[in-house]
């Protein structure tokens, strides 16, 4: 396993989510934006949404069973590498993930299938994770 220069610190949240497709032009549906943790992007091409498991209903384009790991931040826009000292360990380990941004910091999700080879990887390249007691 390769190992990063960037060691950075991470909390592994008590969430479920799903990450959801609507039509470009759809409405953002109030189940989006409800939950403690949320986003929504819409582009030419969709509506994404990554929301509560919970409070996707059925029947959307969905895909469920996705976990967060928060970066511990804040980062300036300046500072070069956090993703990728997150993304080349899991790409080597064969891990899909995917990356949320915020003004401060990143969330890192994974299928909740592959949530303890992920921490094992990340552990390994030299991250630290946290895990709340909920889990």
């Amino acid at each position: 396993m390769t190992t990063t220069s960037r060691r950075l610190e991470l909390s592994l949240l008590p969430l479920r989510l799903a990450v959801s497709r609507l039509a470009p032009a759809s409405a953002i549906p109030s189940w989006a934006t409800q939950g403690s943790f949320f986003s929504v992007t819409r582009t030419s091409e969709e509506l994404s949404i990554v929301a509560d498991e919970s409070l996707t209903p059925e029947g959307t384009q969905s895909q469920p069973g996705w976990r967060a790991l928060k970066v511990h931040g804040p980062f300036a826009f300046s500072e070069i590498g956090v993703a990728s000292a997150l993304a080349a360990p899991l790409a080597e380990a064969k891990i899909s993930m995917l990356i949320l941004s915020t003004f401060d910091t990143d969330y890192l999700l994974v299928a909740s299938s592959d949530l303890p080879r992920a921490i094992a990887v990340l552990q390994q390249a030299g991250h630290t994770i946290h895990r709340s007691n909920e889990e």
